[in-house]
């Protein structure tokens, strides 16, 4: 007999119309506000009942050997808390991201050990161009023998230092179509602002880790990289200069087409 799972439902408040009316405020989506709903302490941090979120990663086209075996070895260097190592369903969505956009030029905040550069890079064409950012090379250094085997490492420049210094040493002109954004969450609203001059119409730019584990719901957390998340996930759903949907998928991604 198959496991039955039992889940505890809960009504998420009705938000109001997306507007472009001057002094629109965001709804009201603190833990306060959901508690009256029926979202209780214990759901935080579960964006997606965990049964769901295996279920839906066991219906993803699978990794295939370079990606597992990249992850594999990600995990045993980290000691197995690789928090940094985005899973397989939010990589495989990037690589239909980049080829449904027709995406031919990339920027990646934040590559860890390249799992997600050798998604991104694959939805390229080949002669498609990733600008990779870190500022590690430990971690880099298994990034670059991975996307070797991959076959993608022409594809992708890497480039060590600050993001926001390399960010600001490109032209200011549009000249890529999509970016991934996973990097220190301080300095998020910096990267949006910078990518999203340097993106052409039409692109498309993916925050990673938007809600923080639920804590940007809850006003008791106030670290920087909670309060510039609340900040930055406000701005976002009020632009002008783009349209953009949050998804529970993982920790939550936002992905943002530029006007």
């Amino acid at each position: 007999m198959p496991t039955k799972v039992q889940f505890e439902p809960f009504r998420v408040p009705r938000c109001a119309p997306r507007g472009r009316a001057m002094g629109r405020q965001p709804p009201d989506l603190t833990v306060r506000s959901f508690r009256g709903e029926g979202l209780q302490a214990e759901h935080l941090g579960d964006l997606v009942h965990p049964a769901v979120a295996g279920y839906t990663l066991a219906h993803t086209t699978p990794a295939d050997a370079v990606l597992r075996e990249l992850a594999a070895e990600t995990n045993e260097a980290t000691g197995g808390v690789a928090l940094m190592q985005i899973t397989h369903d939010e990589d495989a969505l990037l690589t239909m991201l980049t080829q449904l956009t027709g995406a031919r030029r990339a920027i990646e905040v934040g590559v860890f050990t390249g799992y997600s550069s050798i998604c991104i890079a694959r939805g390229l064409p080949t002669d498609g161009h990733l600008l990779a950012l870190d500022v590690s090379d430990k971690w880099t250094a298994i990034a670059d023998r991975h996307w070797e085997k991959a076959g993608v490492s022409d594809r992708i420049e890497l480039r060590l230092g600050p993001a926001l210094d390399s960010l600001r040493a490109l032209p200011a002109t549009a000249d890529y179509d999509f970016a991934f954004i996973d990097a220190d969450k301080e300095n998020y609203a910096a990267y949006y602002e910078e990518i999203l001059l340097r993106l052409r119409p039409g692109g498309v730019i993916v925050l990673d880790n938007v809600p923080q584990g639920s804590r940007v719901l809850d006003p008791v957390h106030q670290e920087p990289r909670h309060v510039t998340m609340r900040g930055l996930n406000d701005l976002v759903a009020g632009d002008d200069r783009g349209d953009a949907v949050m998804l529970p998928l993982r920790d939550g991604v936002t992905i943002i087409r530029k006007r």
